[in-house]
């Protein structure tokens, strides 16, 4: 079943990529009692994530945090190297929190994958955002297959207003 509006995000350990390495976060820590602009993409350094989607948060990061936004964290299913060095490179460091939800259990757990063995991709994560208050998904935003568009960061910006 796919999380909804009002629903509180499942209770879990991710990794954080850090300049120390991978540190693990749990869904209480990361979402608790603040509000979050969360946002999941397909692939680090694919295409429209990295030319787009990374892009518009980093970009806009300081004005979701001026309208209450605690944190801006990404989330893909990737290992913690790759997404900080994909965060390295998008000049996300101290911006966007890069998550790694390397084996898609914190997708799987949301109802929010997509099978793209067809790539050679395997699970992977849809393509959303959401703005989380204490722990629920406060506003959600589900990209169909293929389009960019409700997960953007301008999007976001909109429901923050």
């Amino acid at each position: 079943m796919t999380i909804s509006v009002g629903d509180s995000i499942p209770e879990m350990t991710l990794v954080k990529a850090t300049a120390d390495g991978p540190a693990p976060v749990t869904t209480a820590e990361l979402f608790g009692g603040r509000t979050v602009a969360l946002f999941s993409v397909p692939g680090a350094f694919t295409p429209t994530c990295s030319a787009r989607h990374l892009p518009g948060f980093v970009d806009n990061a300081e004005a979701m945090k001026a309208r209450g936004v605690d944190e801006v964290v990404c989330v893909s299913v990737n290992d913690a190297f790759v997404m900080k060095a994909w965060g390295e490179s998008a000049n996300a460091t101290g911006k966007v929190t890069m998550i790694a939800d390397g084996n898609a259990d914190f997708s799987k757990a949301l109802g929010l994958t997509f099978d793209g063995s067809a790539y050679g991709m395997g699970v992977r994560g849809q393509r959303f955002s959401m703005i989380v208050k204490d722990g629920k998904v406060a506003e959600l935003n589900i990209e169909p297959p293929g389009a960019f568009g409700v997960s953007s960061a301008e999007h976001l910006m909109g429901q923050l207003a």
